[in-house]
């Protein structure tokens, strides 16, 4: 027994003296940074796709107009990124007709994740309200409906009454509602807009583009993408059944993939629409103005929607906290971490490129004291040299710094273990 406790004993001082040993030798080494890259994966092509938003890239499309659309403008952006696929007079300021209706409903989505709305809130009509043409449910001074009730009137069937209703509701006025409008507009940098109706009836000076309604359908879509349990009905009811409702929006019914948005017409403004869809995780927003006729309109939306899809991909790189590799580590009481994508990652490619990414893994903190969560270095995804998108790498490990009272008290459970 005497033996066995010297032997632990002996075991121990060794452990104790290679651990200070080893400290020594730690406490010398130098922070590096250090580089790789998986080329397996590499993309090439001559015309990689880039967000341009420039008046040049816009007159240079509205002068070729490969699609030949009879529209007066015309936008196709992919919807996470607001990357422009396709433009066609993009910044002409047109009138919008219901399609002001997107900025309304986005106005009233924010209320809602703001807690100062309820879905179940009661909203009653003003005479005001139920005086205003167009479009409408025909809303009664003597009736409430829901919040819910009123967002699908308002995104199913264009109802100027409940949009009206709402305003007021939100605001005390459907002018003081408009000033939150254009508020919004100018925070999204819709710098072709002036909104003078919550509506969209034609009224002097009440125009927009069709890249500020692509911006505004991006926001209303990105940050709420609830909003497509109304803008994917295609028949409901109100009133217990007595007030059908159809869907403006035909694409609804007849496109693969459609989550929405907003059609939009009057004498003036012709046929609008802004028109979403996803396929295999490709979303796209495709928004059409003055369109001569209702048909043309829907065609040139799923011309626009077509030419996206079979052209492009959405190439995902990284999923948030998947892990990516297990590191070394120096100077620590832990000599290696496991390092994982921060956020998700992807990007937008054109179709027949999608096994041919370039990937570079830059590592720049190797050193103790690291914390869980803490950036230790980047990926980076490029094509044909080009940067094409990229994703902080971050610690899934508290590291803590080698010192003497990280050694003791190491040694110390040693002690404890071996004694047992």
């Amino acid at each position: 027994m005497k033996f066995f406790n010297f032997f632990k004993i002996t075991s121990i001082l060794s452990i104790t003296l290679i651990f200070l040993f080893s400290f020594s030798i730690i406490s010398f080494a130098e922070n590096t940074t250090y580089v790789w890259s998986n080329n397996s994966n590499s993309i090439e092509t001559s015309n990689p796709i880039t967000n341009d938003n420039s008046t040049n890239n816009d007159n240079n499309s509205s002068k070729e107009n490969p699609l030949n659309l009879e529209s007066q403008s015309a936008i196709l952006i992919e919807q996470h990124s607001g990357q422009i696929l396709y433009s066609h007079n993009i910044h002409e300021q047109l009138r919008p007709a219901s399609v002001t209706k997107i900025m309304s409903i986005l106005l009233i989505m924010e209320q809602i994740d703001e807690g100062k709305l309820s879905l179940t809130d009661k909203v009653s009509c003003s005479e005001n309200a139920s005086h205003m043409g167009g479009s409408q449910i025909w809303l009664d001074t003597r009736e409430t409906l829901t919040v819910d009730e009123m967002l699908k009137a308002i995104c199913v069937v264009s109802a100027n009454d409940c949009v009206v209703a709402m305003a007021e509701h939100i605001a005390g006025s459907q002018e003081a509602f408009v000033e939150m409008m254009n508020k919004k507009a100018k925070e999204l940098g819709m710098n072709d807009t002036c909104f003078k109706n919550c509506h969209g009836i034609d009224e002097d000076g009440h125009v927009t583009s069709s890249y500020d309604i692509a911006l505004m359908s991006k926001e209303l879509l990105n940050k709420h993408p609830e909003v497509t349990k109304y803008t994917t009905i295609y028949m409901d009811s109100l009133r217990d059944g007595k007030s059908e409702l159809v869907n403006t929006n035909k694409l609804i019914r007849t496109y693969k993939g459609a989550t929405g948005l907003k059609t939009g017409s009057t004498g003036l403004a012709l046929y609008n629409l802004s028109a979403s869809a996803t396929r295999d995780d490709l979303s796209l927003i495709a928004v059409i103005m003055k369109a001569p006729s209702t048909k043309v309109r829907f065609a040139e939306a799923k011309k626009l929607l077509d030419y996206g899809f079979s052209k492009f991909s959405y190439k995902q790189f990284a999923k948030k906290g998947e892990i990516v590799d297990t590191i070394e580590i120096q100077k620590g009481v832990k000599t290696t971490i496991d390092i994982a994508f921060e956020n998700d990652c992807g990007c937008l490619i054109e179709k027949g490129n999608e096994n041919k990414i370039e990937q570079s893994i830059n590592i720049n903190t190797t050193s103790a004291p690291i914390s869980k969560g803490q950036k230790i270095g980047e990926v980076t995804y490029s094509l044909n040299g080009n940067k094409l998108s990229s994703v902080n790498l971050i610690s899934q490990n508290d590291v803590d710094k080698i010192s003497i009272f990280s050694m003791s008290k190491s040694t110390i459970y040693n002690w404890i273990n071996l004694l047992r």
